[in-house]
């Protein structure tokens, strides 16, 4: 069997000793006689696998003491309508400085809940780059800023966060998380869906500072608060058991592969290699982002017209190439570069496309 190299932008490319690990382990898993799919989260063995990965990922992404882990189902977007729930009080504000479509989705599910302060945006340039910091207009009693580090869609990357002060900091950190450095101390709140580079789709990680478990927050239901997931170790209901156990994995594949720091010099030459052909083309094929912003994690471009975008989107994926057709938002194409996609996937993208440039230019 040819696995293909998949550049979705998720649910992504897996490691694939990571599949093989999990198929081998389908039917009978630690011993137990069952599937880990089927065994109860409440069991001695489910616990200490759950145990194992959440030491494994404050280990991985470098999180203190102070802060709380969960591992939730709902996805990031979910979190989006949580963190204002939990973490400001009724009629309070809450600044959001914006660089792409999930920032527009972030203020989409806070909005019911809060006063939603706009401090900055680039919609107005296309979201071609991030809003200087000098832009940002934050509130003096904000309860909290919220920022997406890496928009998948747009391929906009804050290279750096700047800072905010003392109001905690709210990231979305889904498609980028574990592929560079993150100062974890520097954010109240770090959320990231794990299908990008932590696992499958079907379950999140939340990383919160433990102190602001403590804010009261909105009238919620237990299932809503994030004071009863921490209290219950992320199993007040039955949590997504074969998610978290892949997760556990994944985080166990990274820090063999020797953890953030080898995947953040990965993840530069793989985003420099697709960068250099794209902008080695003569404008052949074009990257509209800023050079400043361009995300490392996600790589949109485009070539002359929709007709061309369409062809080779079909040739791509007839070399083994698959899932480069761009967001409908956007179109073009996007080429999405997680921890899991070798070195080898982006080698064998970019001789396609100096392939297809020559046949087609």
């Amino acid at each position: 069997m040819t696995r293909a190299f998949n550049f979705s932008a998720g649910p992504a490319t897996l490691p694939e000793a990571v599949l093989r690990q999990a198929q081998q382990e389908m039917l009978e898993w630690n011993g137990v006689g069952a599937s880990i799919v089927e065994i109860s989260h409440r069991s001695a063995e489910f616990m200490a696998m759950a145990a194992q990965a959440e030491a494994g990922l404050r280990r991985l992404v470098g999180i203190p003491d102070d802060y709380a882990v969960l591992f939730l189902g709902g996805g990031a977007t979910t979190q989006q309508a949580l963190i204002p729930l939990n973490f400001a009080a009724p009629g309070q504000r809450a600044d959001y400085v914006v660089s792409g479509h999930w920032g527009k989705t972030a203020i989409k599910q806070a909005t019911p809940y809060v006063d939603v302060n706009v401090a900055a945006s680039s919609e107005a340039g296309g979201f071609r780059d991030i809003p200087a910091r000098a832009q940002w207009q934050l509130s003096p009693d904000a309860a909290y800023v919220h920022v997406t580090a890496n928009e998948t869609i747009h391929g906009v990357e804050y290279r750096d966060v700047p800072d905010v002060g003392d109001v905690p900091l709210v990231a979305d950190f889904s498609s980028s998380i574990a592929s560079e450095p993150i100062d974890v101390a520097r954010y109240g709140v770090i959320y990231a869906g794990a299908q990008k580079n932590l696992g499958p789709v079907g379950i999140t990680v939340v990383i919160i500072r433990r102190d602001l478990l403590e804010r009261s927050g909105q009238p919620r239901a237990d299932i809503f608060d994030y004071r009863s997931h921490a209290a219950r170790d992320s199993m007040l209901n039955t949590p997504p058991t074969w998610n978290w156990y892949l997760l556990g994995l994944t985080v166990q594949w990274m820090l063999e592969q020797g953890g953030v720091d080898a995947f953040a010099k990965l993840s530069q030459a793989k985003s420099a290699l697709l960068y250099d052909a794209i902008d080695g083309s003569g404008g052949f094929y074009r990257n509209e982002v800023a050079p400043a912003a361009r995300s490392r994690m996600n790589v949109p471009f485009f070539l002359p017209d929709a007709e061309l975008d369409a062809r080779f989107v079909a040739e791509a994926k007839a070399a083994g190439l698959l899932a480069l057709k761009g967001h409908k938002a956007v179109g073009g194409i996007r080429a999405s570069l997680y921890n899991a996609m070798p070195l080898q996937g982006v080698q064998a993208l970019v001789a396609f496309m100096r392939d297809f440039q020559q046949r087609n230019g």
